[in-house]
């Protein structure tokens, strides 16, 4: 078959697909309201960084299914179903927080209301989306609040689970604040800066490591970052050196060397103190191997030289906490809010809003999730319209400017939270008029039962 695999509308859950058919016969296609959010947070995460708006909102636009999707479901489900989906685009309203901006468990971070049929279908790939994108992001946000100051890489591409998931994790760890990734395609798609130097086959190809260094050089002159650890790093160090000169009567310079195996603090030191004795003070430390923030962490309170670091599999699979309780449940439906009270999976009626406050010094103090009508507080509003009538309402944003919404949001975190350990939890209230209509909603069902 020749469907698009990342644009399908199949791309979806079978119970999408057999409740559309249920909602049609029986005529329910009135005004739907779902949320999207976090039940809690994993272990060790204090926050969690939105992401992914942009591929949601994409995805909603461009929501249609080919003649070839039509034919291969009109084999499986009702005539009346296909019908509908001939003629089916989205023409709901979003409301979102803006991407990278910081929020917590049970607070809605995305909304839809639309016809019924409408607002079911695109729950799968909803989730599928936001999940994997502010999973990633939240974890790029731990090494960016431990070294800002340092060069953070995506190196996550060759491991991730898949080829969308490589390209949308140098997508949110840019979006946190990593400094670049080394996938060329996410370059070319968003934007990017793209960082890269060599492989150990590279060295090896070679009959000796000084002259691989060399034809790299002369090869990329723009971008001299050389490996120096595929034989002995001290000895390659010290080739760096001996090049150096040569190079620099051709006006190249030695912008890097890079770390990938062995005590990386140990071989920074002895690498930093040969290249500075060789005149290469300038010369950056570049590490990388298996890297997370906990070992960026280790690295950082030994006070190693080293300047930048490449990280890969641990952010691009989330290794620590490869999964959040990720959600989309309905609110609303024809005019009437709609509660679930599953044991431990209980959810708060109706259409939200989530506002957000201060402390005198610009920290985050708290926030309240209130309805999103006639229940009003001078908070910050986090939800933003985004979509209305199935049309973006505003200009696509560029992700440099996502990434600086992101780090602004950094600088007002307690500082208690910005480290690696499990805090406090931030405090999230509920409004009066909220929980009033939860109870309200829980003593009309007792009278149903």
């Amino acid at each position: 078959m020749s469907m698009n695999p990342l644009s399908s509308p199949l791309l979806s859950d079978l119970y999408q697909f057999t409740m559309l058919q249920s909602y049609l016969e029986q005529d329910m296609q009135e005004t739907a309201v779902f949320e999207l959010f976090i039940r809690k947070l994993s272990p060790g995460r204090n926050f969690m960084v939105a992401a992914g708006l942009e591929q949601v909102l994409n995805f909603l636009e461009n929501l249609k299914f080919s003649s070839e999707e039509l034919e291969w479901l009109a084999a499986r489900f009702h005539p009346s179903l296909i019908d509908y989906f001939e003629q089916f685009h989205f023409s709901g309203d979003v409301h979102a927080m803006p991407e990278g901006t910081l929020f917590f468990p049970n607070e809605p971070v995305l909304r839809v209301t639309a016809p019924l049929p409408q607002a079911q279908l695109i729950e799968s790939r909803l989730i599928n989306l936001f999940h994997f994108e502010t999973l990633i992001a939240s974890k790029a946000a731990r090494s960016v609040l431990l070294a800002p100051d340092k060069l953070l890489v995506d190196f996550g591409m060759r491991r991730a689970h898949g080829a969308e998931a490589a390209l949308l994790a140098a997508r949110a760890s840019y979006l946190a604040g990593f400094s670049g990734t080394a996938t060329v395609l996410a370059g070319a798609l968003y934007g990017i800066p793209l960082f890269g130097t060599m492989a150990h086959s590279y060295i090896q190809a070679h009959a000796d490591e000084l002259t691989a260094f060399a034809h790299f050089a002369y090869s990329s002159p723009d971008n001299v970052v050389l490996l120096i650890d595929t034989y002995d790093t001290e000895a390659a160090a010290r080739k760096v050196v001996i090049l150096a000169p040569i190079l620099a009567a051709d006006r190249i310079n030695i912008q890097g060397v890079r770390l990938d195996s062995g005590d990386l603090a140990a071989h920074a030191f002895n690498v930093r103190q040969i290249l500075d004795q060789g005149g290469l003070q300038s010369t950056t430390i570049f590490a990388s191997g298996n890297l997370d923030e906990y070992k960026l962490q280790t690295l950082l309170s030994a006070k190693a030289p080293i300047d930048g670091f490449g990280i890969g599999t641990a952010l691009a699979i989330s290794i620590d906490a490869p999964a959040f309780d990720c959600v989309y449940k309905l609110q609303e439906y024809a005019g009437k809010p709609r509660r679930k009270r599953s044991e431990g999976k209980a959810t708060w009626p109706g259409r939200k809003q989530v506002y957000r406050y201060y402390t005198a010094e610009d920290e985050m103090s708290h926030d309240i999730v209130a309805l999103a009508e006639n229940d009003p507080y001078e908070g910050q509003p986090l939800l933003e319209p985004v979509m209305l009538a199935g049309q973006r309402i505003q200009p696509k944003i560029p992700l440099y400017d996502i990434r600086q919404h992101t780090l602004a949001g950094y600088t007002h975190l307690p500082k208690v939270m910005t480290t690696l350990e499990t805090v406090s939890v931030y405090p999230v209230t509920i409004s009066t008029a909220l929980q009033n209509l939860a109870k309200q909603l829980d003593a009309e069902m007792v009278t149903h039962l």
